[in-house]
């Protein structure tokens, strides 16, 4: 395969991983390990998660429809917590390397966000990190939120959009996310999927995928 493009997931790729901080959250106040995860896997395409990802709620709906779904399985859990733990830090290393990408390849976008906390799963909570974040944000050739294409992940749509604006084939892709689920339909048009599962394991596949030294 000749790459042409390198597509990317941005939390969990280019920031921390916001799981690290639902399962922090879930230790400190006794829940079960993962029950955040596991209130978002209910009803994918419709509860309070996927609403928001598709700008159909606001903040304060998101609120009260997760805790509602939180207490069907036997927990409190306030939606405005979830919300809380979204940001990540920038991984610099990653950025390197996405910059590297970008000087050989086109490079994309594709983020599930909302419009209450900003763009990716890794938005920002201080101006600064705010700042670092646009500047990544500006370099990419297409970006497709979620919360403004009014269709998330793993929706096949949203990846043959990133296709068509770049102008390339999904045979000549690579994808990289943190979410096997969102990497299937990627996978099955033809891309080369890579699952991130942390920082050195990204770039070890994403050097072999592309050929680059990082």
């Amino acid at each position: 395969m000749t790459v042409a493009a390198v597509l990317w997931d941005f939390g969990g790729v280019f920031t921390t991983s916001p799981f690290d901080a639902f399962s922090r959250y879930e230790r400190e106040r006794g829940l079960p390990n993962d029950i955040i995860r596991t209130i978002n896997s209910k009803n994918p395409d419709t509860n309070a998660w996927a609403r928001i990802e598709r700008a159909e709620i606001d903040a304060a709906m998101f609120d009260r429809l997760f805790e509602d779904e939180a207490k069907l399985l036997g927990h409190m859990i306030p939606g405005r917590d979830v919300l809380a733990l979204l940001s990540g830090d920038l991984r610099p290393r990653v950025v390197a390397a996405f910059r590297a990408c970008k000087a050989k390849f086109k490079v994309g976008c594709i983020t599930n966000n909302n419009a209450v906390t900003g763009k990716g799963a890794g938005m920002s909570e201080t101006t600064e990190k705010e700042r670092q974040i646009a500047e990544v944000f500006v370099l990419f050739d297409h970006v497709i939120e979620s919360s403004k294409a009014g269709v998330r992940k793993p929706d096949p749509r949203i990846y043959r959009m990133m296709c068509e604006a770049l102008g390339v084939e999904p045979s000549r892709c690579v994808y990289l996310d943190d979410l096997g689920i969102n990497l299937k339909p990627a996978r099955e048009m033809g891309m080369t999927t890579i699952k991130v599962v942390n920082e050195d394991q990204l770039l070890a596949d994403l050097s072999k995928a592309t050929g680059l030294s990082f």
